[in-house]
């Protein structure tokens, strides 16, 4: 194995590639990043931050927002259940409570728990781009972006249209456990958009069904998402998006295996948001935004036939305001905000609970010479159970020529464990209300290299976290309880690369090497002998894709290696060849082509190999 890790490093110094403006996964020179308070070029940015955008969405083998990471270098997502079903996400070995998820700015925060965060009423025909920020983000995005921090940007469409798309697919064994037949899955989708010069609308309904992959995997996804814009004049502007997704789905081995064989769940989400910007002068900018949030956990322990046994219900409602503000200055740029966040939960084995947290930003960003770029900054956050905190952090580059920079920087960071962390009730389960937050410190320096089709970023960091939150136990007979563990250090190196071929105006390959090593150790830490979530970082990843185009023919092979603290190692590779007719798309998908055997979270098996064939009707 060591060989492939070798030889993993050895390619990506050599292998790399830069897709074309349009197809960037890196698109380093039309990219701004939206940090709340500043909008900063990729080309500009003091940290390791990386995008993937619309196009390349297209092109991967994957139709949820949770199948597309997967292919994000350095994002760890450990699914349930597949296509959709559930998923956690992490950032650099941090465990799913530790990054936050935001659509476009808004913090999508699970107060009950983060295996729920993913739920979003979002399909991936509305994403413009995702962008992934690395690294403790508390003075950009407050709390609980401990480890990173994933901001989906939705698109504002400039045509008016209607889009209908259908998919099938199957791994053509049978379920000789319940039914005898044949594992499927399946979905349509409709949407509208309307662009006119001063408002934008779109709107996106999906119907999902499968009767699973194995055993009591069955599911069946319902979504509905609209977002309008509305330029009011050319210095106010207003955005609003809600959505609503129900899920449905067989939750075998989910959590207490194999007792729940049986069980299942029922999510609900809806999210509601409107934010807007105002030029006030020519130096001066607001940007007010209100967001709402309720969640519906009914988890059913014995599945449907006795309600009145093993039910956990919990309804949770969150509603936070903003406002962001930045001033231009003669010699750099401040930008200042608070926030303001209620969360309240209702729950059959958590209880009652109300909490709030307040937040203020204060940045300061300025170029002292035509190399050097600094951006300096603090949060202030008051929380009603941990009281007053405060997180700087400090992010700097220097250009050494115009296609090579080196960046540094030094953040920090908080996590507030989750209500269930705290309260949670369970014959298996059981929460710690002597529970202190999560702290982060991390230190990184790292270079970025881009010039015509080559584009390289290698990075290594330091990071601490004080009082890491774990589920530990001495004996398997005892219950899962939530503890402070200890100080968990982690040295990681994070490299990625991209290449570009021309081989004429209508074909060309597009190439991406990444590798992530993770070198974690707990320092102080409890004597427990079980960890739940710890042992399943990750400490190898590889992640790759190669891309060729030819006119209107896609081909993509997509490849990740896991290997992770402890377990087996595997090797995932799918595919989706894609061939546009006029407005139609006609799709084939391969997933775990070549039948891996493995698994993300606990005792929970993934689908062997996997087809699908789709079409789409596009007029936008």
């Amino acid at each position: 194995m060591k060989k492939i890790y070798f030889a993993a490093f050895a390619v990506i110094c050599t292998n790399f590639y830069a897709q074309t403006k349009k197809d960037s996964i890196n698109q380093m020179d039309e990219v701004v990043i939206n940090e709340g308070r500043f909008n900063t070029p990729i080309s500009k940015q003091n940290r390791n931050v990386y995008v993937i955008s619309s196009e390349t969405i297209k092109k991967l083998p994957g139709r949820t927002l949770q199948e597309v990471l997967q292919y994000a270098n350095g994002v760890d997502i450990r699914q349930r259940g597949p296509f959709g079903t559930q998923a956690d996400i992490s950032v650099d070995g941090g465990s799913f409570e530790q990054t936050v998820v935001l659509l476009n700015g808004a913090k999508v925060i699970d107060s009950q728990t983060a295996h729920n965060m993913l739920n979003l009423p979002l399909p991936v025909e509305a994403i413009e781009r995702i962008e992934v920020v690395r690294g403790p983000a508390a003075r950009i995005y407050g709390i609980n972006s401990l480890t990173g921090a994933i901001n989906i940007i939705t698109k504002k469409p400039t045509d008016s249209g209607f889009m209908v798309s259908t998919y099938a697919g199957s791994n053509f064994e049978k379920d000789t456990q319940d039914t005898g037949d044949t594992f499927y899955g399946a979905g349509v989708q409709a949407g509208a958009v309307l662009g006119k010069e001063k408002q934008q609308h779109l709107l996106f309904a999906s119907h999902d069904k499968s009767n699973g992959y194995r055993y009591n995997t069955a599911f069946e996804n319902n979504k509905i998402f609209y977002q309008g814009n509305v330029q009011i004049n050319d210095k106010n502007e207003i955005l609003g998006s809600a959505g609503y997704i129900k899920n449905g789905f067989g939750a075998n081995g989910f959590y207490a295996a194999p007792g729940d064989k049986n069980s299942t769940e029922i999510v609900q989400t809806t999210f509601a948001n409107i934010q807007s910007n105002h030029q006030i002068t020519e130096s001066w900018k607001i940007m007010p935004r209100i967001t709402y949030r309720y969640n519906y956990d009914d988890y059913r322990y014995l599945g449907n036939s006795n309600l009145a046994v093993g039910r956990s219900q919990h309804y949770t409602n969150s509603i936070a305001g903003e406002l962001n503000s930045t001033v231009k200055l003669s010699k750099g740029e401040i930008g200042f905000g608070a926030e303001f966040r209620n969360e309240n939960i209702h729950s059959s084995n958590i209880g009652d609970h109300d909490r709030e947290n307040v937040g203020l930003y204060a940045e300061y960003r300025r170029s002292f010479t035509e190399k050097l770029d600094v951006n300096i900054g603090t949060y202030l956050n008051y929380n009603s159970d941990y009281k007053w905190q405060i997180y700087p952090g400090i992010d700097a580059s220097y250009a050494i020529t115009d296609a090579f920079k080196i960046i540094g920087n030094v953040g920090t960071s908080q996590r507030i464990p989750s209500f269930t962390d705290l309260y949670l009730k369970q014959t298996g389960n059981v929460g710690n209300p002597d529970l202190d937050s999560e702290n982060a410190f991390q230190s990184e320096i790292g270079f970025k290299y881009n010039k015509r089709a080559l584009s390289l970023n290698a990075n290594y960091f330091y990071r601490k976290i004080d009082n890491y939150i774990d589920w530990m136990r001495n004996l398997t007979t005892q219950p899962w309880q939530s503890q402070n563990t200890g100080d968990l250090n982690t040295n990681g190196i994070n490299l990625r690369g991209t290449y570009r071929f021309d081989f004429s105006k209508d074909s060309r390959l597009n190439i991406l090497l990444g590798y992530t090593y993770l070198d974690s150790e707990f320092k102080s830490a409890r004597t427990e002998t079980y960890s739940k979530y710890a042992i399943s970082s990750l400490k190898h990843q590889i992640t790759n894709t190669i891309d060729y185009q030819f006119k209107n023919l896609s081909v993509m092979f997509a490849t990740r290696f896991n290997e992770r603290i402890t377990g087996p190692s595997y090797w995932v590779n799918d595919f989706r060849v894609s061939q546009a007719i006029n407005k139609f798309t006609i799709f084939l998908d391969g997933q775990n082509i070549f039948n891996a055997t493995y698994y993300e979270v606990g005792a929970v098996p993934l689908p062997s190999r996997w087809f699908t064939l789709g079409v789409k009707l596009v007029t936008f």
